[in-house]
């Protein structure tokens, strides 16, 4: 499977918040099919299809202990898809810098207007009487 293919399946896999809540548990340790659906108002065969899905995305493997078959959580491609979304952060991270610059430089233009308008309407200068044109 291409490196784009794993991504894929990767995301497809954490699309559905059954398959999210199945990998936080394993992220406590492992645990058997029926382990994993007690939490959720499924059946165990529901359960098994979520399973199948992770298990295609490697993102969960089947162990053997005797007649038990616990599920354990592969961090690789959680890792992989971490990695890819690090390089998108990155590009907005940078864009981010560039807007607060930009809204800092407006709030620092935008202040010295208020100080100009301050200047213009101060209370005293409003209180002077004005001068009539024509009457001296």
């Amino acid at each position: 499977m291409s490196a784009a293919a794993h991504l894929d399946a990767t995301f497809a896999a954490l699309a559905d918040p059954t398959r999210r809540a199945i990998l936080a548990r394993l992220a406590r340790g492992q645990a058997s099919v029926n382990e994993l659906a007690e939490p959720f108002a499924m059946t165990q065969p529901a359960i098994s299809k979520h399973l199948k899905v992770l298990e295609r995305a490697g993102l969960v493997s089947c162990g053997r202990e005797a007649q038990r078959r616990p599920r354990r959580l592969e961090a690789r491609p959680l890792a992989e898809a971490s990695e890819w979304l690090a390089r998108y952060r990155e590009f907005w991270e940078a864009r981010y810098q560039r807007l607060d610059a930009l809204l800092d430089a407006l709030q620092a233009g935008e202040n010295k207007g208020r100080g100009r308008l301050r200047q213009v309407s101060n209370p005293a200068a409003a209180n002077r009487p004005k001068a009539r044109r024509g009457n001296a």
